[in-house]
């Protein structure tokens, strides 16, 4: 009787070793897969000559011929850090879209975790606008402006679009830059509405949830109306029973990439279809 107990805990044993162990393989496996996920966004790091580090993703074209337009994503609060990838949680195939399928250059930078994109926030109800931009926003436009010196850019296609704290980073550098942005389109987030005649000649497609609890929906319904106020003609969608994560549908919009790309600082309407078509 005791022989067996022995022998039924030794082979007890052995099975928890086998199953630590593939644990261990089925950990390592996961992780492996997680970073394969994002393994076609290049992992880099820009640093700005008078001080400043931006770890950023950046997705090229599978075909770069000529001047290509540039996408700027902006990620959420949530996804803020200095791992290089968590940016990457949300909208990965709907920028790999913009890349592969309408020519843009991709890039999405990464938020340091105590910091934002937008510089302004609410106290006590009231709506603080700050002088100076964040430094991370201010990262941003030199990391895009850098690019010109390795990649042949269209000056006339930069676009800008994110999420929650992205969407309100991307209602802030259209603010502070009018003329620099051929297209935005910012994702339940908010801007100041004092600064919406920066915003009337550049195109905005915002979008929302009516049910958020996160970013309240008159977030995005005030700086729309501003910008018509103030005489421009922006787009607006707004998803009724949505809740904060209204970025799903919006990256399911079969016009949104269409739309982005076919706006122009030039004037001239630039190609909306897709870079590459299906051979008939």
């Amino acid at each position: 009787m005791q022989t067996h107990m022995y022998l039924v805990f030794g082979l007890s044993l052995v099975l928890l070793s086998v199953f630590m162990m593939t644990g261990d393989v089925f950990a390592q496996d996961t992780v492996a897969e997680e970073k394969d996920r994002y393994s076609d966004f290049q992992a880099l790091v820009f640093t700005r000559d008078e001080g400043g580090q931006l770890p950023y993703r950046l997705l090229l074209p599978d075909e770069l011929e000529g001047p290509a337009p540039v996408l700027i994503f902006l990620h959420g609060a949530g996804e803020r850090g200095d791992d290089n990838s968590r940016q990457l949680v949300h909208g990965t195939d709907f920028l790999r879209s913009a890349a592969n399928e309408f020519g843009c250059i991709v890039v999405a930078p990464q938020c340091p975790e105590d910091s934002s994109w937008a510089a302004f926030e609410r106290v006590d109800g009231e709506l603080i606008l700050h002088d100076q931009m964040t430094e991370p926003l201010e990262l941003v436009i030199a990391l895009v402006d850098s690019l010109a010196e390795e990649f042949e850019v269209d000056p006339n296609r930069l676009y800008i679009m994110g999420l929650s704290m992205g969407g309100y980073g991307s209602w802030d550098a259209i603010a502070r830059y009018p003329g620099k942005f051929a297209a935005a389109a910012p994702i339940c987030g908010g801007g100041h509405p004092s600064m919406a005649q920066q915003m009337v000649d550049t195109p905005v497609w915002a979008f929302h949830g009516d049910d958020d609890s996160v970013v309240p929906v008159e977030r995005s319904r005030e700086m729309i109306q501003a910008i018509k106020d103030a005489g421009g003609e922006p787009k607006y969608t707004e998803y009724p029973g949505v809740n904060h994560g209204s970025w799903v549908p919006t990256f399911a919009e079969p016009e949104l990439l269409p739309w982005i790309t076919s706006q122009s600082l030039s004037g001239e309407a630039a190609q909306s279809q897709p870079a590459t078509q299906p051979e008939e």
